[in-house]
């Protein structure tokens, strides 16, 4: 039977029809579901020990191994994802190996540490499950901060700012294994919940970036032992993401709407100092994240309905300037949350 055209129906009822479908083409490939991995990994990279986690708001979350995603080209659909309830959307999609652990900063801002082979392992589409009872989490505490274990090159200090734009470096060894669950690493008081975290070399420059694309760029030396100011935030606006990049690096940030756009560090001034105002870094209504990429790394973007996509980033235009981006991720009645990047 062939498909009618919905072009005159409403957005949601295109977004319900397209979720049919897709659960239908789900149990079609189940019964071959060996083969479907076999050409999804022939697609994209040879079989890999490192998991692509899904995590809703409130923490519902399940592993699957990377290369069971297939490279789509930018402004693709995607496939569905993370099945968390309706009202608890995909707030985190982050990358790690198998013997890693997950460093989780939640919203009163204690610290937890979580081995990925804890979580549960599931296809690419399934449901998850509720780690809150996992890592003893109190009523209303959410996590609110995903990073896994700093690279073995490159990982010598956790960036952390809070939406407010208080910036904190954190030594790596106090977040390895001898982290006690539930730790404070700092007063939210002072500067509100955790908002965005990064790893950096101790030596690299941080670009911080707004809910609506105001962002600031300077060097991490700068940022005291207790921590300091990073970006004067208007009361309307919060932190979105914080990136450790240089001179030389590009940065992805992905908007709510689906376009996207890479902002190269050259033509992005540092500030002299932290604690100035935000300048115009790309031009969106919703800034959901933001990381650095080359023009070797991939790119996966997670939406509210939790559908996620791969692509290259070499596919997106990179630009010195202020611009609006281009269409990574095809979206109806729904919007972007979340963006991590992988270097191959």
């Amino acid at each position: 039977m062939q498909r009618p055209d919905l072009s005159g129906l409403p957005d949601e009822v295109i977004a319900y029809i397209e979720h049919i479908e897709a659960e239908l083409a789900h149990l079609q490939a189940a019964e071959s579901a060996g083969e479907r991995s076999e050409a999804l990994a022939e697609a994209s990279e040879p079989p890999t020990t490192v998991q692509v986690i899904s995590i809703s708001g409130n923490g519902v979350a399940k592993r699957t191994p990377r290369h069971l995603y297939g490279r789509q080209r930018r402004g693709g659909m995607g496939v569905f994802d993370l099945d968390s309830p309706e009202e608890d959307a995909p707030g985190f999609v982050v990358m790690a190996d198998v013997t890693a652990s997950l460093i989780i900063l939640t919203n009163q801002g204690r610290t937890f540490r979580l081995p990925v082979l804890e979580l549960p392992e599931r296809e690419v589409r399934a449901r998850g499950e509720p780690i809150a009872v996992r890592l003893g989490l109190r009523p209303g505490e959410t996590p609110a901060v995903v990073v896994p274990d700093p690279p073995l090159q490159g990982g010598a200090f956790l960036i952390l700012v809070t939406e407010r734009g208080q910036v904190r470096r954190i030594a790596r060894q106090y977040l390895g294994g001898s982290l006690q669950p539930g730790t404070v690493l700092y007063d939210i008081k002072e500067g509100g919940a955790p908002a965005a975290a990064t790893w950096s070399t101790g030596t690299d420059d941080l670009f911080i970036v707004t809910r609506t694309g105001q962002a600031i760029r300077f060097a991490e030396r700068l940022v005291p032992v207790r921590g300091c100011l990073g970006l004067r935030v208007d009361p309307a606006d919060k932190i979105k993401a914080v990136v450790a990049t240089s001179e030389e690096g590009g940065v992805f940030m992905q908007a709510a709407d689906g376009k996207g756009t890479i902002r190269e560090m050259r033509g992005f001034a540092a500030n002299k100092s932290p604690g100035a105002g935000g300048k115009v870094a790309m031009k969106a209504e919703e800034i959901v994240g933001a990381v650095a990429v080359t023009d070797h790394s991939d790119l996966f973007v997670i939406s509210r309905l939790g559908k996620i996509i791969r692509f290259q980033a070499i596919e997106v235009p990179a630009k010195e300037g202020v611009v609006q981006g281009v269409n990574c991720m095809a979206l109806r009645a729904d919007e972007c949350t979340a963006v991590t990047a992988v270097a191959l």
